[in-house]
C-alpha cells in the first residue's frame, strides 16, 4: 500500500527506511497500546473457549455460504429491502451507482470492503459527493491518503499532523490544536453532511441470515447515523460476513473489541434490521418527522469479488474467517515499526493482508498482488495466538510466497544451473531466497572447508557479490563455520552419563546453526542431559526444513520433513524422546509438519518432541536431582524468549529452570528481536530488523542498571541480534547449566 505522494521509483528498502522515520513512531505507539490493551482485556474472559467457538462458527458459516445467502435474501425481501449478489467490484459499483442515480450526496461509515471495491472513486466519477464519517477515514479523505490499518485507518497520523492538515484545509476561525478541538470540529462538520445526505452507506461486521439483521460494531456511532438518517441505506458486505443467526453473535461481540483495541466492549454495538421502523427526517421542514418504514429504501450488496474461489482454495479458505480486528497487525513487530503503508497492499494491511490481496480483485487468487509486502511476515507466529478466530496467518503468507516463487520466470542462466541446485524448486525464484532456503547445504560446505570458507566469506569481493546477487547486507556479520560439527564431535566422544535412567533416552535434534556454527551450544545440551542421567544420541539429520519453509519453498520443506521423519521415527518407536535445541524447529515439528506430512506421521513426531529447557524442566519436576548442573548463586541474567517458543507457551519452562538453579532472572517484555532468521540478513530489511532489535536491546540495557547482566536467548536469531546490538555475547540458556562451564567472574559484563 502506498500513499499518493510516494515516489513511484522508490525501492522497497527506501520506502521502509522512509516509513521507519516518518510514520513508524506513531504506528509503534498506537499498535503497542492496542496490543497491551488486548492482553489485559483477554485476561478477563475465557479467551481460548471464545476463540474456539468463534472459529467453529465461521468454519460452519463458510461451509454453508450458498444456503445462508438464499436465507438472507428471502428474509431481507420479506422485510421490504433488496439483496444484490455482486460478482466483482465493477458489478457492485454499477449496482450502487444505479441506486444513487438521483442522489447528490452520500455519507459512509468505515468499510474495508468498500475500500476494496473503490466505491468512493466510482461514485464521485458519477457526480455523487461522498463523505467518510469515521474520524480516521475522514482525516485520510481530506489528506488523500490510503488507510494504514484495518480498524484504525489514520493509525500513522499524529495529533499534530491532523491539526496541521485541518487548519490548512478548513482555515477555522481559531486554530485547532487538541484532540478535543479536532474531534469537535469533525463532529460538527460531519453532522451537517449526514443531515443533508441523500444516501447512507455502511458496511457490516456481521449479517444475521435468518433475520436480515446487520451487526455494526463501532466506537463513534456514525454508522447508525448513516444507516437511519438518510431515507436510503446501502449496506455493502463481503459474503463472508454472513452468520446463521443472533445465536452465533455473542462470541464475536466478546472478542472483537478485545482483540482490536483492547476494550472490553465497543462503544456501539448496533443491531439493525432494515428498512428500520424509525421515522424519516427532513431537517429543513417545519415538521421534520416524516413517515416510517414505507418511506425508506434498503439495499444489501453482498460481494463475491474472488471470495467463492478462496472458499474452494484449501490454503486461502481460512482468510474468510477473518473478522478484520487488526490483532495480527498489532501483535507484529514489523508492522509496529512501519505500519500498513509498507506492510499492506492496495486495500488490506498486516499479516492477513496477504490472503485478502491475493484472493480478491480482478485477478482473484493472484499471488503477485501480495508480492510487495509478503516477505514482511517472518513467520514468527505471534499473530496466531492473537487472532480471535485462530487463523494460521503465517501459513497463508508461506503458501502465497510459494506461489509467487513458482510463478517467476527463469532466465537463461537459472535454467542451466537449476538441476545443480539441491532443492525441489523450479528455476526462476529469487536467488537470495533460494540461497537462504539451501542454508543447510551451504553450512555443510562451509564446515568442510573451514577456516578457508570463513576467510573467503568475509573478504570484500565475496561480500560484494553476496550483497549484489543474493541481497545479503554487508553490514551484517556472517556466522563462522566450525571445522568439527556437533555430529562429528558426538561420534568421536565417550558419553558421560550420570547414573543412567532406565525410563528416559533422548535423540537430540540439532538445527543447522547448532551443528555447524554454535557447536558449543550443542555440546552443552548433550552434557546437561547426560548430567541428568539421560543417555543422548545426536540425530543423523540436521535441520527441520525451517529454512526453505521460511522462503516459501514448500516442495523442498516437504522433502526435508519427510527426511526428518524417516530419521526420527525409529528413535520414537524405540521409546526415545526427541529433544530440539532451536524453538523454530520445534514449531515446525509441532505445527507445520501437520501440513507437510501425513496426519499420522506428524502427530507421532509432535507428541514425542520437546524443546530443550522444556525437557529439562520436566526431568526436574519428576524428581531428577540437578547436582551436576552449574548453579547460578544469584547471577543476574536477562532472558529473551524466542517468538515461536512464546507462541507454544514454553518460555515459562526456561524461566523456572534458571530460577530453580539460583539465577536471578529478568525476562524481557519486547516481543521480537527483529532478526527472524534470514530476514535480518537481507539488504531490503536490514534497517527494519535493526529498528525492531533496538526496542529489545534498549529494554536489556534498562534492566542492566549500573551493572550489565548476562544475556541469554533461546533462539539462534535472537542470540545473533542481541550480540550485535549490545556488543557483548548472548548465549543459549543451556550453556549456563553446562557442567563443563568454566568458572567466571560474576559481573555479567562478558
Amino acid at each position: 500500500m502506498s500513499t499518493d505522494d510516494t515516489p513511484r521509483n522508490e525501492s522497497r528498502a527506501e520506502r521502509i527506511r522512509r516509513l521507519l522515520e516518518t510514520e513508524g513512531p506513531t504506528v509503534k505507539q498506537n499498535a503497542q497500546g492496542f496490543n497491551e490493551g488486548r492482553y489485559a482485556a483477554m485476561a478477563d474472559v475465557d479467551g481460548e473457549k471464545l476463540r474456539t467457538d468463534a472459529r467453529e462458527i465461521k468454519e460452519d458459516a463458510i461451509e454453508r455460504l450458498p444456503e445462508l445467502i438464499e436465507t438472507v435474501r428471502e428474509r431481507v425481501e420479506e422485510n421490504g429491502g433488496t439483496v444484490y449478489l455482486a460478482d466483482d467490484a465493477a458489478d457492485a459499483n454499477e449496482y450502487v451507482a444505479e441506486v444513487c442515480a438521483d442522489a447528490g450526496s452520500l455519507v459512509k461509515s468505515k468499510s474495508m470492503t468498500t475500500e476494496e471495491l473503490e466505491v468512493n472513486e466510482h461514485l464521485e466519477a458519477r457526480g455523487v459527493d461522498v463523505t467518510e464519517t469515521d474520524l480516521g477515514e475522514f482525516v485520510l479523505q481530506v489528506a488523500d491518503e490510503a488507510p494504514s490499518h484495518l480498524i484504525a485507518p489514520g493509525f500513522h497520523k499524529s495529533t499534530d499532523e491532523i491539526a496541521t492538515l485541518f487548519n490548512e484545509r478548513f482555515d477555522p476561525e481559531e486554530p485547532l490544536e487538541t484532540p478535543q478541538e479536532l474531534t469537535a470540529f469533525a463532529r460538527d462538520h460531519l453532522g451537517e453532511r449526514i443531515r443533508g445526505a441523500d444516501v447512507g452507506m455502511t458496511g457490516a461486521n456481521f449479517v444475521l441470515a435468518d433475520s436480515g439483521t446487520l451487526a455494526l460494531v463501532t466506537n463513534e456511532g456514525n454508522a447508525r447515523k448513516c444507516a437511519v438518517t438518510p431515507d436510503t441505506h446501502v449496506a455493502v458486505a463481503g459474503v463472508e460476513k454472513l452468520i446463521p443467526s443472533i445465536d452465533e453473535l455473542p462470541p464475536f461481540v466478546e472478542l472483537l473489541a478485545r482483540s482490536a483495541t483492547g476494550q472490553e466492549m465497543a462503544q456501539y454495538v448496533s443491531l439493525l434490521t432494515p428498512p428500520t421502523d424509525s421515522p424519516t427526517i427532513d431537517f429543513d421542514a417545519e415538521e421534520p418527522i416524516g413517515g416510517g418504514q414505507d418511506d425508506r429504501e434498503f439495499h444489501l450488496v453482498l460481494v463475491d469479488n474472488g471470495r467463492f474461489e478462496m472458499r474452494e482454495d484449501d490454503d486461502l479458505r481460512e482468510t474468510l474467517y477473518c473478522v478484520r480486528c487488526g490483532a495480527c497487525s498489532n501483535s507484529c513487530a514489523n508492522f509496529q515499526h512501519v505500519g500498513g503503508h509498507a506492510f499492506g497492499g492496495d486495500t488490506y494491511t498486516g499479516g492477513i493482508a496477504t490472503g485478502w490481496e491475493a484472493g480478491t480483485g480482478e485477478d482473484a487468487l493472484d499471488p503477485e498482488a501480495a508480492a510487495e509486502f509478503n516477505d514482511l511476515c517472518t513467520g514468527c507466529s505471534r499473530c496466531v495466538n492473537a487472532c480471535p478466530v485462530k487463523i494460521d496467518v503465517p501459513w497463508i503468507n508461506t503458501v502465497v510466497r510459494d506461489r509467487i516463487n513458482r510463478g517467476a520466470e527463469p532466465d537463461a542462466v537459472e535454467g542451466l544451473v537449476d538441476g545443480l541446485v539441491p532443492d525441489a524448486e523450479r528455476a526462476g525464484m529469487d536467488w537470495g531466497k533460494r540461497a537462504f532456503g539451501n542454508v543447510g547445504t551451504l553450512a555443510r560446505l562451509g564446515s568442510a572447508t573451514a577456516p578457508v570458507s570463513n576467510w573467503l566469506a568475509d573478504s570484500a569481493p565475496v561480500r560484494g557479490v553476496l550483497e549484489r546477487r543474493l541481497g545479503v547486507d554487508g553490514r551484517r556479520e556472517l556466522p563462522e563455520f566450525q571445522r568439527r560439527t556437533l555430529r562429528q564431535w558426538d561420534q568421536q566422544r565417550d558419553p558421560d552419563v550420570a547414573t543412567p535412567r532406565a525410563d528416559r533416552e533422548v535423540v537430540l535434534f540439532p538445527d543447522v546453526f547448532t551443528n555447524h556454527v554454535d557447536v558449543e551450544r550443542g555440546k552443552a545440551a548433550v552434557r546437561v542431559l547426560e548430567a541428568l542421567g539421560v543417555p543422548v544420541w545426536v540425530a543423523g539429520e540436521v535441520g527441520s526444513g525451517r529454512a526453505p519453509f521460511s522462503q516459501g519453498m514448500l516442495a523442498t520443506a516437504r522433502e526435508r520433513a519427510e527426511s526428518v521423519a524417516d530419521a526420527l521415527e525409529p528413535h520414537v518407536e524405540a521409546g526415545r524422546d526427541v529433544v530440539v535445541v532451536e524453538p523454530s524447529d520445534l514449531a515446525m515439528i509441532r505445527a507445520e509438519y501437520g501440513k507437510l506430512l501425513s496426519d499420522e506421521r506428524a502427530a507421532r513426531l509432535a507428541a514425542g518432541s520437546f524443546e530443550l529447557l522444556e525437557y529439562v524442566y520436566g526431568l526436574l519436576e519428576n524428581g531428577v536431582e540437578p547436582e551436576r548442573l552449574t548453579r547460578g548463586d544469584g547471577e543476574r541474567v536477562t532472558y529473551h524468549a524466542h517468538c515461536q517458543q512464546r507462541t507454544l507457551g514454553l518460555d515459562a519452562h526456561t524461566e523456572a529452570v534458571l530460577g530453580r538453579l539460583g539465577y536471578d532472572v529478568a525476562t524481557t517484555e519486547a516481543e521480537c528481536c527483529g532478526m527472524a532468521g534470514s530476514f535480518g540478513y537481507k539488504s531490503e530489511y536490514y534497517e527494519l530488523s535493526v529498528a525492531v532489535g533496538e526496542s529489545l536491546s534498549e529494554e536489556v540495557r534498562e534492566r542492566d542498571g549500573e551493572q550489565a547482566r548476562r544475556v541469554v536467548a533461546s533462539g539462534t536469531s535472537c542470540e545473533e541480534q542481541l550480540s550485535d546490538l549490545l556488543d557483548r555475547p548472548a548465549t543459549h540458556p543451556v550453556e549456563l547449566l553446562d557442567p563443563a562451564r568454566p568458572a567466571e567472574p560474576r559481573d555479567g559484563a562478558d
